[in-house]
């Protein structure tokens, strides 16, 4: 990128996806690219709904949470996710923002959990909104990933919350805010 006395800096929102393995020597990049994939009979590798109206963010969610083993569906809104959810088997997981539209993430939830066949599929709401922590106590979310959040913080969300805790609901600690600080 040209710098210097014309340059200026794009603005407006960000996000930062670093992909594992980056800033690592030669040895660890070689390692994480030979690593295999679980392929499609693979029982252990959980099921992730994406359900999220930004293409972008969506798009980028996808390849990230394949990567690290699961299969992944996307949806573009709460409608859109409930169709899915009725002609896929259960996902363990549903990574759900709350502002979209046709069908917000509220509305898709209540819609969720009426429902018995969907309602124990535990919920991590992944939101810019200022009130997104209320609101994800409101919906029995088992945690909140705030925007912009650290892949890592995704991943290990991911992990926590699709190992059996069907039904979780939001507990002290379950908040992740943005980037983590060190």
């Amino acid at each position: 990128m040209p710098r210097g006395p014309k340059y200026k800096a794009p603005s407006g929102p960000r996000f930062k996806f670093l992909a594992p393995g980056v800033g690592l020597g030669p040895e660890s990049i070689q390692s994480i690219m030979t690593r295999t994939m679980p392929d499609e009979k693979n029982d252990g590798a959980a099921t992730v709904l994406v359900v999220e109206d930004d293409f972008d963010l969506r798009d980028a969610l996808v390849p990230i949470l394949e990567y690290e083993g699961h299969r992944v569906v996307s949806a573009a809104n709460g409608r859109e996710a409930l169709d899915r959810l009725h002609a896929m088997p259960r996902p363990s997981l549903i990574l759900l923002d709350l502002m979209m539209p046709v069908m917000s993430g509220e509305e898709f939830r209540a819609e969720q959990l009426r429902d018995p066949a969907l309602a124990s599929i535990p919920v991590v709401v992944v939101s810019a909104h200022p009130s997104a922590e209320e609101q994800a106590a409101r919906i029995g979310a088992a945690a909140v990933l705030k925007k912009p959040f650290d892949v890592d913080e995704l991943l290990e969300q991911v992990r926590r919350s699709s190992r059996g805790s069907a039904g979780a609901a939001l507990v002290p600690g379950g908040i992740a805010t943005g980037p983590r600080r060190q």
